[in-house]
């Protein structure tokens, strides 16, 4: 069977070819009526337009890139389909590039997938986001990107977030009204702006209630299981045990239940565990696992509807936009009052 093409629908519809293209195109100034018959002799003929097709037919490709560095494979995989969901609707195809953005090579090889693809912009997710030398070399192949949780110099691109250290401090707090006095908190990656806007709203949320915060109760994670873990067994073996520990995300958390768990402490019953992130896996955990709702998400459609609607230019001078969205306490399961 031949395959549907343009001319198919627009002989279905009764209009002209040019028509269709403005239809499926979503440009402006053709009559609701007429653009509701396009759309259902392509819906009725299962029409679907080639990419290569309608890059040719004008300035954009349709492709647009995402950027990633993150070993949360709960973490990307949201982002890549917030940014997927936001892309169909316009037509559009994101492709997803992992690297190694502190590898020497990392800008040379996203200036190359840039204009090889001839992207009509690109996604950076942390901590691509605040890597200085990949930021220039998009500036110098004059692509439009759109930074999500940047850490560094935010003005200086569009970019989408959450206010990382007020949810850190606001968790803080919910542990503090619990009765917990020793917190311990595991950082993320330190590449990771968040990772230090958690730690910054945690921090401030124990001197806001007169609480010290012992070396012994801050560990250096990697938003990983294991470095979760790791920093977890450091704690519970100490002199000094927490009573609630609060990790930057949950894939670290859920290392922290593990730990706890291979001691024989009850959750949240000898310690209450938090997390960051609401992953699918703080649902399905022993217990269920109370944490901070970040929208990754919805910051990934925002980030690519930004690029899609042609909201930032680099070559202008206009300030570039941006997107705070809300966060959310998630309280399950995983902490409650500490034992008297």
């Amino acid at each position: 069977m031949a395959s549907v093409t343009i001319h198919h629908v627009a002989e279905r519809a009764g209009v002209s070819i040019k028509t269709v293209s403005r239809v499926l195109n979503k440009e402006p100034n053709v009559k609701p009526a007429t653009r509701e018959r396009v759309l259902a002799a392509a819906e009725t003929l299962r029409y679907r337009p080639s990419v290569s097709a309608r890059s040719l037919a004008g300035s954009r490709s349709y492709l647009i890139a995402l950027f990633s560095d993150n070993p949360s494979s709960n973490y990307i995989g949201d982002i890549q389909r917030g940014a997927v969901s936001r892309c169909r609707e316009d037509g559009y195809h994101l492709v997803l590039e992992p690297l190694d953005s502190a590898a020497p090579g990392a800008p040379e090889l996203i200036r190359g997938t840039v204009t090889t693809l001839r992207a009509d912009g690109a996604i950076l997710t942390p901590p691509v986001s605040d890597r200085a030398a990949v930021l220039q070399a998009l500036d110098e192949a004059g692509t439009p990107y759109v930074r999500i949780a940047p850490d560094r110099a935010p003005e200086r691109a569009a970019h989408v977030r959450i206010d990382d250290r007020q949810a850190a401090y606001d968790m803080t707090v919910h542990l503090i009204e619990l009765g917990h006095r020793a917190v311990g908190f595991i950082v993320g990656h330190p590449d990771h702006g968040a990772s230090h806007q958690r730690r910054e709203g945690f921090l401030q949320a124990m001197a806001d209630h007169g609480l010290d915060v012992p070396a012994s109760r801050v560990g250096q994670g990697f938003f990983s299981f294991s470095s979760g873990f790791a920093c977890a067994e450091a704690m519970l073996d100490g002199e000094d045990r927490p009573t609630a520990i609060f990790a930057s995300n949950d894939d670290m958390a859920l290392g922290v239940l593990a730990a706890a768990h291979r001691r024989r402490l009850g959750v949240p019953a000898d310690l209450s565990v938090a997390g960051f992130d609401d992953t699918p896996a703080a649902m399905t955990s022993v217990p269920p696992l109370t944490t901070v709702r970040q929208p990754i998400f919805q910051m990934a459609e925002a980030a690519a509807e930004m690029l899609i609607n042609g909201e930032w230019d680099p070559a202008a001078e206009a300030e570039p936009p941006s997107r705070l969205l809300p966060f959310e306490l998630v309280v399950r399961e995983s902490t409650a009052r500490p034992r008297s």
